[in-house]
């Protein structure tokens, strides 16, 4: 029976989804019956600050935290204050309906939601549980026919998950705000994912370079050669005198030496330019030529995680974009579910990705029989396929009507899905050794290494991308001569090369979730909502694409480290989240695992943690025994201590609630001193020798000299809105009331700086605003700088100049030639482009930085995305630009505010409500007075809620 049939006798269905998008989609393919309505995300969760806990909790000790920890952990959950409205009109539709359908995804969290809903709802009609992993017409009509119960061990599992989350949330920042700074978060996988950023950046400072020399040879076989068979390759000196050549990986990073042990010849470049020498004239010959087989298997259907990578490999999108994208792509059912750990796909999918195989590229490169991949992720989610491209037979990109960030996700997907059907790519992998003697005795072998790919299979579709810029693609071929071994050789050119070993590099956005996968830390549906989170949270900035940790991070982590230890180390994290999925799998109980975590060793049976195999939160090697103990024993926590690092020769880099700072010596004594830290400076660029600059650079006020004219003093300060210039008026310059004298002031130009403004361009500032003149009704013109740039005045009308130095070089003809020009609204004239990046990879587009009213941009004419904190003009990257406008087309077009109710129709109200109050006059009175007392109990509660609250992040 079709749905639209066993409706058809006047029953009537609610299905609630969780997005209006995905509402919309379904309720096309279910028909008259159906009321398809969204939850838009979820209705209930933990009160978000003192404000929201119900009143009959308040003054209990534990109400902070939103779960009772004397109580079995029972979590209080209330109903979002936005999602209200959503509530009631959910309930009125549940009234008329005959059924219930909760169609929320198909995971923990879509599981919690859809629990939540049949709490807060309490239908009193049948309830069912819909599922799908894809939007189609016949994979809804199909779950709607085979529905299920809720799954209350997901439920549990995402339960215990969010309030462990809010424990170590609600009680590990609090102690980061007494001790680091006010508005700090910790949670579960945030501080991990930020001391993983953080101990790279500390093996890049602890790096030493070290510098080593080797020679090239390009050697000529005395053949005509052409594309098949080349009569010229390179190779590079192996080995002398039997001792292997040192490579950058011989040598110890953190002393630039040799590894111990090491019995390599280490070059300089005296050494390798006199090697060089003595091989001018040799005679080379093959010594060996190796070949062997070289075979290569398609990748593995995306999951979240890969997908993630290649998105951000190939175009440019950071992990937070390529999910709003192919959130998008699924609710409108060009893609199959997005958050899965699976590589698994249906026998449905295999049929249609061998189909196209087939039509797009033959039958040869279709294996006889289906390719089928094992997951390696542990634990992984649910059952979800793949993500793949949606339905029983794929629309190819072209097919699809897609446009821009859309098409290409969908086409990589679609690509990679095709690719992994196909067969392997085959060839011949081959080493040619090339000896000869050198002049003085010493024998020397170079080694080429080359690649032929017979078959391309599987690579004529797709391509992995790679983290390395500098790594070898895997359709990549590099053709030797075809040569034996005894061959004679003559070297064209024998080159002395130095290299450099180079500190270990950042992470990225990929490389990142890439890192915390492999370490089983976390859910990779949460991945992109933490690298968020730390981005957001100030621990994090970018630099082109890789992820650099602020100095503030360090302290966090510091301090974490050595008093929180257990939480962030890696095996624990990960040993929690085996105990999370064995809670979703019914093998372990949630009460008495985050009893443990909580309160200690002792769960109430006598048991240890660490019974039954579960991680052992608190247990030996941590100097307490539970968070709570821990979180309540700050006073081993030196905050000075955790938040001061050494840089060298006296000087320490100290991370305060105003932010970094450099100091020498202790405050007080004679030669303290003390500078500013710019907020996105790499910490591995702090060295003693930029700590003297900062020293030396003039901070606080310091004076340029007399006014000749007035006699005072002016001076240079550097304010919270940039560096300026004043005068310093009398002491006794009335400062208040109807007499008061303020001071003259003036901004620095863009052109100009603290440290080198002089007295005359000083009182030259000062002067503004300047008057030009005035036209010809007599009203005067000024020319003046505002927040916003030069500009002229002229009574209410005013006009943008196109420089500073126009402010004292502007005429009277030139001002009312720009008067006479008609105004543009909103709209000052186009300034040039501060930057060009290159070409738009979506678009095609030139993309630019400009300078905006609130700040430089990026842009390629149709879409603009504003520069981040952390993001610098001058050193901002094409692919970071890229990145930009990829988020911004992600989130969408800005939702316009609804306008009000027009004035007739409040009038009218008003009227209304004249008439009604002349009747109930004495209800109006005692309503006037109940609503006072609710005025004054919603200030209160306001007031509370002002209070900082530890924010409660996902993971």
């Amino acid at each position: 029976m079709s749905p639209t049939r066993d409706t058809a006798q006047g029953g009537r269905r609610l299905v609630i989804v969780e997005s209006p998008a995905k509402a919309k989609t379904i309720k096309g393919y279910l028909g008259p019956g159906y009321v398809v309505e969204a939850s838009v995300g979820h209705i209930r969760d933990l009160p978000n600050g003192a404000a929201e806990v119900p009143a009959e909790y308040k003054g209990q000790p534990w109400a902070r935290l939103g779960v009772n920890v004397d109580s079995d952990f029972q979590p209080i959950y209330v109903v979002n204050a936005d999602k209200k409205a959503q509530v009631k009109k959910l309930k009125d539709l549940l009234k008329d309906s005959d059924e219930l359908f909760l169609a929320t995804d198909e995971d923990r969290e879509g599981e919690a939601i859809a629990w939540h809903l049949q709490e807060i709802l309490k239908p009193k009609v049948p309830v069912h549980r819909m599922v799908f992993h894809e939007i189609t017409k016949d994979a809804i009509q199909a779950a709607v026919r085979n529905p299920r119960e809720l799954n209350q061990r997901l439920v549990d599992a995402q339960e215990t998950r969010r309030i462990l989350d809010r424990l170590y949330g609600y009680e590990v920042s609090p102690v980061l705000w007494k001790k680091v700074k006010p508005q700090l978060s910790a949670g579960r996988v945030q501080s991990v994912a930020t001391r993983l950023v953080v101990e790279r950046e500390r093996e890049r400072i602890a790096f030493h370079t070290s510098s080593y020399w080797d020679l090239t040879g390009a050697f000529n076989t005395g053949r005509t050669g052409d594309a098949v068979d080349p009569g010229t390759f390179g190779a590079r000196l192996v080995s002398v005198g039997g001792r292997r050549v040192a490579q950058g990986r011989d040598f110890d990073p953190s002393t630039g030496a040799l590894k111990q042990g090491s019995e390599v010849l280490q070059l300089d470049e005296s050494a390798a330019r006199a090697l060089a020498a003595a091989l001018a004239d040799t005679r080379f010959a093959v010594r060996s030529v190796e070949s062997k087989p070289y075979r290569r298997s398609p990748y593995a259907p995306f999951r979240t995680t890969t997908l993630q990578q290649e998105a951000s490999r190939k175009l440019g999108f950071g992990a937070k974009a390529t999910m709003q994208v192919a959130q998008k792509l699924y609710e409108n059912g060009f893609i199959t579910y997005m958050r899965t750990d699976s590589t698994t796909l249906s026998d449905t999918a295999v049929n249609a990705a061998r189909a196209q195989v087939t039509q797009l590229y033959g039958a040869d490169y279709l294996p006889d029989r289906p390719r089928t991949y094992t997951g390696k992720v542990k634990n992984a989610q649910e059952a979800h396929e793949a993500i793949r491209p949606s339905g029983d037979s794929f629309r190819t990109p072209a097919e699809t009507g897609l446009v821009g960030d859309q098409f290409r996700l969908y086409e990589l997907i679609w690509m990679r899905t095709v690719a992994s059907q196909m067969k392997d790519a085959v060839g011949q992998s081959v080493t040619v050794r090339v000896g000869g003697a050198a002049s003085d005795g010493r024998d020397t072998e170079f080694s080429a290494s080359g690649k032929i790919i017979t078959f391309h299979g599987f690579l004529k579709a797709y391509v992995e991308g790679a983290d390395d810029p500098n790594a070898e693609l895997d359709d990549r071929e590099r053709r030797l001569p075809q040569v034996a071994e005894g061959d004679p050789l003559t070297a064209d050119s024998i080159t002395a090369d130095g290299h450099s070993t180079k500190p270990p590099a950042r992470y990225t956005e990929a490389s990142l979730v890439k890192e915390l996968e492999d370490r089983e830390i976390g859910r990779p549906s949460t991945y992109a909502s933490i690298i968020g989170t730390i981005l957001d949270r100030g621990y994090v900035f970018k630099k082109g694409t890789a992820l650099v940790p602020s100095f503030l991070s360090f302290a966090v982590v510091n301090l974490l480290e050595k008093h929180f230890g257990r939480l962030v180390d890696y095996d624990f994290t990960a040993s929690m989240e085996d105990d999370l999925d064995r809670i979703a799998r019914g093998e372990a109980q949630p009460v008495p695992w985050l009893r443990r975590f909580y309160f200690g060793l002792d769960d109430g049976t006598g048991q240890s943690a660490g019974a039954a195999g579960q991680a052992t939160p608190g247990g030996e090697g941590d100097h307490l025994g539970g968070l709570k103990e821990l979180v309540e024993d700050l006073g081993a926590i030196d905050a000075r201590e955790i938040s001061s690092f050494p840089v060298g020769d006296g000087v320490m880099l100290r991370v305060g609630r105003y932010g970094p700072y450099v100091e020498r010596g202790e405050k007080g004594e004679e030669d303290h001193q003390r500078a500013d830290v710019p907020e996105d400076l790499p910490p591995d660029e702090m060295n003693v020798e930029l700590a003297e600059e900062l020293f030396a650079k003039p901070k606080g006020e310091f004076t340029l000299g007399t006014d000749p004219e007035t006699g005072r003093e002016i001076v240079a300060k550097d304010g919270r809105y940039g560096p300026y210039v004043t005068e310093v008026l009398p002491e006794d310059t009335p400062k208040t009331g109807k007499n008061a004298v303020k001071p003259r002031t003036a901004s620095l130009f863009k052109s100009m700086s603290l440290d080198t403004v002089t007295l005359d361009e000083a009182l030259r500032l000062m002067s503004l605003p300047r008057v030009v003149g005035a036209d010809a009704e007599g009203v005067e013109i000024t020319a003046q700088n505002g927040r916003y740039g030069p500009y002229l005045k002229k009574g209410t009308d005013s006009r943008s100049l196109e420089s500073e130095e126009q402010l004292f070089t502007v005429t009277l003809e030139q001002a009312l030639t720009i008067y006479a020009q008609p105004k543009v609204r909103g709209r000052a004239a186009a300034k040039p482009p501060l930057k060009e990046l290159g070409t738009d990879p979506v678009s095609e587009r030139p993309v630019v930085v400009k300078d905006g009213r609130f700040g430089p941009y990026v842009t390629d004419g149709e879409t603009n995305a504003t520069l981040r904190r952390d993001d610098d003009v001058e050193t901002i990257t094409p692919e970071r630009g890229y990145e930009l406008l990829a988020e911004k087309r992600a989130r969408g077009p800005v939702k316009k505010t609804a306008k009000k109710a027009p004035a007739k129709k409040a009038a009218a109200k008003k009227t209304a409500a004249k008439t009604t109050a002349a009747k109930a006059t004495a209800t109006k009175t005692a309503a006037a007075k109940t609503t006072a007392k609710k005025s004054t109990t919603r200030t209160a509660a306001k007031k509370t809620a002002a209070k900082k609250t530890p924010d409660s992040p996902a993971e």
